[in-house]
Protein backbone atom coordinates (compact mmCIF):
# COMPACT_ATOMS: atom_id res chain seq x y z
CA UNK A 1 0.00 0.00 0.00
CA UNK A 2 1.19 3.43 -1.36
CA UNK A 3 0.03 6.99 -0.87
CA UNK A 4 -0.76 7.29 -4.73
CA UNK A 5 -3.20 4.29 -4.69
CA UNK A 6 -4.94 5.40 -1.25
CA UNK A 7 -8.56 6.16 -2.54
CA UNK A 8 -11.50 6.84 0.20
CA UNK A 9 -14.48 3.82 -0.12
CA UNK A 10 -17.27 3.52 -2.89
CA UNK A 11 -19.90 5.23 -2.15
CA UNK A 12 -18.63 7.71 0.38
CA UNK A 13 -17.41 10.56 -1.75
CA UNK A 14 -20.26 12.26 -3.68
CA UNK A 15 -19.51 14.38 -6.39
CA UNK A 16 -20.90 17.92 -6.44
CA UNK A 17 -23.92 19.54 -7.82
CA UNK A 18 -22.31 21.95 -10.62
CA UNK A 19 -24.95 24.85 -10.93
CA UNK A 20 -25.76 26.91 -13.64
CA UNK A 21 -23.77 24.98 -16.73
CA UNK A 22 -26.02 25.22 -19.30
CA UNK A 23 -29.08 23.73 -20.36
CA UNK A 24 -27.64 20.08 -20.90
CA UNK A 25 -26.41 19.82 -17.05
CA UNK A 26 -29.82 19.72 -15.77
CA UNK A 27 -29.05 22.58 -13.69
CA UNK A 28 -29.07 25.40 -15.96
CA UNK A 29 -31.85 27.57 -16.31
CA UNK A 30 -32.73 28.63 -12.75
CA UNK A 31 -30.09 26.80 -11.42
CA UNK A 32 -31.96 25.18 -8.97
CA UNK A 33 -32.89 28.16 -7.48
CA UNK A 34 -36.71 28.66 -8.80
CA UNK A 35 -38.67 31.21 -10.24
CA UNK A 36 -38.04 34.92 -8.92
CA UNK A 37 -38.25 36.10 -5.27
CA UNK A 38 -35.19 37.09 -2.80
CA UNK A 39 -33.77 33.44 -2.39
CA UNK A 40 -33.09 33.31 -6.76
CA UNK A 41 -31.61 36.74 -6.61
CA UNK A 42 -27.70 37.32 -5.53
CA UNK A 43 -26.15 38.38 -2.82
CA UNK A 44 -29.60 37.40 -1.05
CA UNK A 45 -29.03 37.50 2.72
CA UNK A 46 -31.83 37.51 5.72
CA UNK A 47 -31.94 38.55 9.46
CA UNK A 48 -31.43 36.23 11.87
CA UNK A 49 -34.60 34.66 13.24
CA UNK A 50 -36.63 35.88 9.88
CA UNK A 51 -39.47 33.52 8.88
CA UNK A 52 -40.37 34.34 5.52
CA UNK A 53 -42.56 37.17 6.35
CA UNK A 54 -44.28 35.49 9.17
CA UNK A 55 -44.09 37.42 12.54
CA UNK A 56 -40.74 35.54 14.17
CA UNK A 57 -40.57 33.63 17.30
CA UNK A 58 -38.91 36.08 19.70
CA UNK A 59 -41.98 39.18 18.14
CA UNK A 60 -44.20 36.54 18.82
CA UNK A 61 -43.73 34.93 22.26
CA UNK A 62 -44.46 37.46 24.78
CA UNK A 63 -41.50 39.56 27.37
CA UNK A 64 -42.15 38.31 30.93
CA UNK A 65 -39.91 39.20 34.01
CA UNK A 66 -36.84 41.12 34.92
CA UNK A 67 -33.39 40.26 36.30
CA UNK A 68 -32.36 41.68 39.27
CA UNK A 69 -28.96 43.45 38.60
CA UNK A 70 -27.86 43.04 42.45
CA UNK A 71 -28.64 39.59 42.61
CA UNK A 72 -25.78 37.54 44.89
CA UNK A 73 -25.35 33.69 43.25
CA UNK A 74 -24.01 31.38 45.52
CA UNK A 75 -22.58 28.17 45.08
CA UNK A 76 -24.59 25.71 47.87
CA UNK A 77 -22.74 23.23 49.84
CA UNK A 78 -24.82 20.58 51.80
CA UNK A 79 -24.01 19.19 55.37
CA UNK A 80 -23.50 15.74 53.74
CA UNK A 81 -20.81 16.51 51.77
CA UNK A 82 -19.12 18.45 54.25
CA UNK A 83 -19.36 15.30 57.00
CA UNK A 84 -17.54 13.30 53.88
CA UNK A 85 -15.12 16.34 53.82
CA UNK A 86 -14.31 15.91 57.58
CA UNK A 87 -14.42 12.33 57.72
CA UNK A 88 -11.86 11.73 54.68
CA UNK A 89 -9.76 14.78 55.14
CA UNK A 90 -9.73 14.79 58.88
CA UNK A 91 -10.28 18.61 58.65
CA UNK A 92 -11.73 20.35 61.51
CA UNK A 93 -11.65 23.81 59.59
CA UNK A 94 -13.48 24.19 56.42
CA UNK A 95 -13.13 27.29 54.35
CA UNK A 96 -14.12 28.44 50.86
CA UNK A 97 -10.64 27.36 49.70
CA UNK A 98 -10.16 23.89 51.01
CA UNK A 99 -13.64 23.35 49.54
CA UNK A 100 -12.31 24.40 46.02
CA UNK A 101 -8.97 22.57 46.64
CA UNK A 102 -11.60 18.99 46.96
CA UNK A 103 -13.44 20.01 44.19
CA UNK A 104 -17.02 21.12 45.76
CA UNK A 105 -16.90 24.54 44.54
CA UNK A 106 -14.49 26.82 42.47
CA UNK A 107 -12.33 29.38 43.69
CA UNK A 108 -13.90 32.79 42.85
CA UNK A 109 -17.57 31.14 44.14
CA UNK A 110 -19.50 32.46 46.65
CA UNK A 111 -20.35 29.48 49.30
CA UNK A 112 -23.83 29.20 51.29
CA UNK A 113 -23.55 26.15 53.61
CA UNK A 114 -27.06 24.42 53.30
CA UNK A 115 -29.16 21.81 55.85
CA UNK A 116 -29.34 19.10 53.90
CA UNK A 117 -27.83 15.71 56.05
CA UNK A 118 -27.11 15.20 59.27
CA UNK A 119 -23.19 16.73 60.57
CA UNK A 120 -21.44 14.95 63.70
CA UNK A 121 -18.10 16.37 62.94
CA UNK A 122 -17.15 19.29 65.30
CA UNK A 123 -15.82 21.70 62.78
CA UNK A 124 -15.08 25.29 62.05
CA UNK A 125 -16.91 26.53 58.77
CA UNK A 126 -16.23 29.83 57.55
CA UNK A 127 -18.97 30.65 54.34
CA UNK A 128 -20.33 33.51 52.31
CA UNK A 129 -23.71 32.53 53.82
CA UNK A 130 -25.11 29.91 56.09
CA UNK A 131 -29.19 28.53 56.06
CA UNK A 132 -30.11 29.04 59.28
CA UNK A 133 -30.90 24.95 59.10
CA UNK A 134 -27.14 25.04 58.94
CA UNK A 135 -26.09 27.38 61.34
CA UNK A 136 -27.93 25.50 64.13
CA UNK A 137 -26.90 21.72 62.97
CA UNK A 138 -23.46 23.37 62.74
CA UNK A 139 -23.31 24.88 66.04
CA UNK A 140 -25.31 21.51 67.57
CA UNK A 141 -22.86 19.37 66.76
CA UNK A 142 -19.81 21.79 68.99
CA UNK A 143 -18.89 23.30 65.50
CA UNK A 144 -18.65 27.30 65.06
CA UNK A 145 -19.63 29.53 62.38
CA UNK A 146 -18.03 32.53 60.87
CA UNK A 147 -19.39 35.09 58.18
CA UNK A 148 -17.15 36.14 55.25
CA UNK A 149 -18.50 39.98 54.38
CA UNK A 150 -17.96 39.64 50.46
Amino acid sequence: MKLNNLSPAEGSVKKTKRIGRGQGSGHGGTSTRGHKGAKSRSGYKHKIGFEGGQMPLQRRVPKFGFKNVNRVEYKGVNLDSIQTLADNAKLTEITPLILAEHGLVSKNDNVKILGRGVLKAKVKITAHAFSATAKTAIENAGGSVELINA
